[in-house]
């Protein structure tokens, strides 16, 4: 857990991040903020009641788009926490029999593998290019180990060295290893050897009763058993390094070591988001049958997940008793309490976002790290055409997202997609055929108001613009 105690942020540090991402929405961050401290406060606990402390769950209610799972996204990136996305729904995509309950952990330890193995790929990452640069430089110049008599002179570079062949072989090795360091032979091509794990297919006839822990358990079980294949491939240096710097890398670290980290890590920084719960709210209390006992079923599948239970997983057994779970819904048919008293009472902290008015519109388009406008710049850039925005433009054009919003369904900040890409997509496709490189687009009101005439006046046809 060394990486994640060095992110250990106060409440007031995450919302500073979290700002530089997400506008408004003061109340959800600084709840999630909380959230995510006591889980510090709690690591770092003396006494026997640690284990007794559980993490207060988060219902998030708001809107489609006003930042529910960008808040839960962010959050996980800013803490280096495993994070796993779910949409509650898919439990009941075909009737009773839908997604088992328990995928969302065994998805959460994955991420948690991948989170670690690439923190462990970073302190290898040097010793893994000193053996990826020895390979290609073996490939281009094969080394000679045992000295052979002294030769009376070789030619190198129009120079006369007299010398050993090893020790000559060794001064054109340093040679070509500098011209490696320095990018000069990165079109070369050479022949390396990838080692191909072996992909052995595990069918069942008749249709197991193997839950997909076990089926994944046989699979890799049956796979190390195979031998490896090795496969030559001629590649270029550049994309020989690519290959070879992450097969070095995959060998330096103990995946023993990763698995009990990932474990670890996932059982108490672990965050899972159940977004869409709002689509199996409301159950049967009167009794009888149809989706509304589909519904309550998966919420009482739920239940011991995020009460806290143990899960079998592919890398070792898990609990789930301090994962901290993010519910999200819109609740606009049902309400919170829609859902079964006792999953109601396992996310004690709800909090209502707040939909986003006009002005928050013109600061999405301007302020965040990764505002859409700066999106686009960096679109156009790439074609190295520059575009820019009148400061009226933005305001209109955040004016008129709003507007569909309000007059033909609210999707929140998504609308801003819509609009945005209603204004540029002729540009876009024009360049570069049309808009030569280093030409400059600007973007102004008028050209707003005339773009979006079309999209305002036809609502019928706005309803089908997500």
């Amino acid at each position: 857990m060394k990486e994640y105690e060095e992110r250990n942020l106060t409440p007031r540090q995450i919302v500073e991040e979290l700002d530089k991402y997400i506008i408004g929405q003061d109340s959800a961050k600084k709840n999630v903020a909380i959230a995510m401290r006591n889980r510090w406060r709690r690591m770092n606990v003396k006494t026997e009641i640690k284990g007794d402390i559980i993490p207060n769950n988060i219902l998030l209610i708001g809107a489609t788009g006003v930042g529910k799972t960008e808040i839960a996204r962010r959050i996980a990136k800013i803490t280096k926490a495993p994070f796993t996305k779910v949409e509650a729904s898919k439990f009941t995509e075909v009737g009773y029999v839908g997604r088992d309950v328990e995928s969302m952990v065994r998805d959460l330890v994955q991420q948690s593998v991948n989170l670690v193995k690439t923190l462990k790929k970073e302190t290898v990452k040097e010793k893994a290019e000193e053996n990826v640069e020895r390979i290609i430089l073996d490939a281009l110049i094969p080394p000679i180990d045992t000295p052979t008599l002294p030769a009376k002179t070789h030619n190198i570079d129009n120079g006369e060295l007299p010398g050993t062949d090893a020790e000559l072989n060794e001064k054109t090795r340093e040679r070509f290893r500098e011209k490696i360091r320095n990018g000069e032979l990165e079109d070369r091509k050479i022949d390396i050897s990838i080692k191909q794990p072996s992909t052995a297919g595990v069918g069942m006839i008749g249709g197991g009763m193997m839950d997909e822990s076990s089926m994944i358990n046989l699979q890799e079980m049956l796979g190390n058993m195979m031998p490896k294949k090795v496969k030559k491939r001629k590649v270029t240096i550049a994309e020989a390094r690519k290959i070879l710097l992450e097969e070095e890398s995959s060998k330096l670290i103990d995946m023993d070591e990763v698995k009990e980290e990932a474990l670890e890590r996932a059982e108490n920084a672990g965050i899972i988001f159940i977004d869409e719960i709002d689509k199996i709210a409301g159950g049967s209390r009167s009794g009888g049958s149809g989706p509304d006992v589909s519904r309550e079923g998966v919420q009482r599948d739920l239940l011991p997940i995020v009460e806290g239970s143990t899960v079998n997983t592919k890398y070792g057994i898990v609990k789930t008793d301090h994962i901290l779970f993010i519910a999200a819904g819109a609740f606009h048919v049902a309400k919170p309490a829609d859902l079964i008293p006792e999953l109601q009472g396992r996310f004690p902290i709800r909090v209502e976002l707040e939909n986003l008015t006009k002005n928050d519109f013109v600061r999405i388009l301007k302020e965040p790290k990764n505002a859409l406008t700066k999106q686009y710049i960096a679109l156009f850039e790439a074609e190295n055409v520059k575009i820019e925005f009148e400061g009226e433009a933005l305001e209109i054009l955040a004016e008129k997202a709003f507007q569909i919003n309000e007059e033909v369904e609210n999707i929140g900040a998504r609308r801003l997609h819509t609009v945005m890409s209603q204004i540029l997509n002729d540009f876009l496709f024009d360049v570069p055929d049309v808009i030569e490189e280093h030409a400059t687009i600007m973007i102004t009101s008028a050209m707003v108001e005339e773009k979006l005439a079309e999209l305002i006046k036809n609502k019928d046809l706005s309803q089908y613009i997500l």
